[in-house]
């Protein structure tokens, strides 16, 4: 997974609350390999008719190349599927912008290289309205913690944990990989301490 400090795209408004890991990607696809992507399975029964066609009315129906959304409240909420972090990246998104998130969801997003940028109700108000017409180019910068949309500029919140994920490109297991020396001394240390809680070591 490429770390990145620095995103520029295409930012689309869509402007629903309470969008679940159901919606993101349906139960029906996760039987998928991986390997061949999810990412045409992201919002697909929110993005097609009745008739299973593709509705013209929906945001990510209209444009394509677009690689942050900017959504509304408890966006990724419901199951903890990681699947519905894996549509969105495998769709080249990049970033969302919501007020609120599902815990699970905004976990698993960090560990896959995704923002989940956590931005004040109002401005997250402002933004969908400058891109209630077509999407726009913006920027956003984790060492600052901002996303800049033409005129407008909005801080998000982010743990210090996540940002240094996100910029290096690591999951759980990496971040813990980079204290495997204090690791290994504390084990030893412990193994010195208190050789009688350690298993008898084979000859």
């Amino acid at each position: 997974m490429a770390g990145w400090s620095t995103q520029q795209g295409q930012a689309l408004a869509l402007a629903f609350d309470n969008i679940d890991t159901d919606q993101l990607i349906p139960a029906r696809f996760m039987s998928v390999p991986r390997s061949e992507g999810y990412g045409r399975y992201l919002l697909h029964d929110m993005r097609r008719d009745d008739n299973e066609q593709l509705s013209a009315d929906f945001p990510l129906n209209r444009h394509e190349g677009i690689s942050i959304l900017v959504a509304g409240h408890n966006f990724g909420s419901g199951s903890s599927r990681e699947a519905a972090v894996y549509a969105l990246v495998d769709a080249g998104i990049r970033a969302v912008i919501a007020p609120s998130f599902g815990d699970i969801f905004a976990n698993n997003a960090i560990n896959n290289g995704l923002l989940p940028a956590r931005v004040d109700a109002e401005k997250v108000a402002q933004l969908q309205q400058a891109l209630k017409d077509a999407p726009y180019l913006a920027s956003i910068d984790l060492t600052e913690n901002r996303l800049t949309l033409g005129d407008i500029t909005a801080s998000f919140e982010l743990d210090e944990g996540w940002r240094v994920k996100l910029i290096n490109g690591w999951d759980d297991i990496d971040l813990t990989q980079q204290h495997t020396q204090a690791i290994n001394a504390h084990r030893d240390n412990r193994n010195k301490a208190a050789p009688w809680a350690w298993p008898n070591k084979p000859d």
